[in-house]
């Protein structure tokens, strides 16, 4: 992603909870009044998975884009929408999801600077409550040690 892309939505939960093995970019099919309400940013990936249908098609389950409210015929919520990757990528994914707890969950939906619209779809395994609890400890010990430098800093 470059500078120029605009996060509009993103999934925070994913990283407490899963163990991101690669992320995957993709394009996403959507309706009019979907592009609209997503350059607003009214969109959520809260719940969201990726998952493939019985042919080598993947769709997003759970991604909430809000109505757009000029719109004459909006679009539902909650549809499933289809990704969009090469043939060989889509393969290689779903070897990988075949794997024993490997799953797809949406990181995030942004917007290029060509004003298409793309997901982040993050090849994730689940967390343990221990990998969460290891994973928060990590970060205090970090908090501390980069406030004791900075008031040790200071005293100088």
């Amino acid at each position: 992603m470059t500078e120029e892309t605009r996060v509009v939505a993103r999934n925070r939960k994913a990283r407490h909870d899963y163990h991101i093995l690669e992320s995957i970019e993709m394009g996403l099919v959507l309706l009019g009044s979907e592009i609209k309400s997503l350059r607003e940013g009214k969109a959520s990936l809260v719940g969201s998975y990726a998952q493939f249908d019985g042919n080598l098609e993947l769709w997003v389950h759970g991604m909430h884009i809000a109505e757009y409210a000029l719109a004459r015929d909006n679009h539902e919520p909650l549809r499933p929408r289809k990704l969009l990757a090469h043939r060989r990528e889509l393969r290689k994914i779903r070897r990988r999801v075949e794997e024993k707890g490997v799953t797809l969950i949406p990181l995030d939906v942004h917007i290029t600077p060509r004003g298409i619209a793309k997901m982040q779809i993050g090849l994730c395994r689940g967390k343990t409550n221990y990998d969460k609890r290891a994973d928060i400890a990590d970060r205090d010990g970090r908090r501390k040690i980069e406030a004791a430098m900075k008031h040790a800093l200071r005293e100088r």
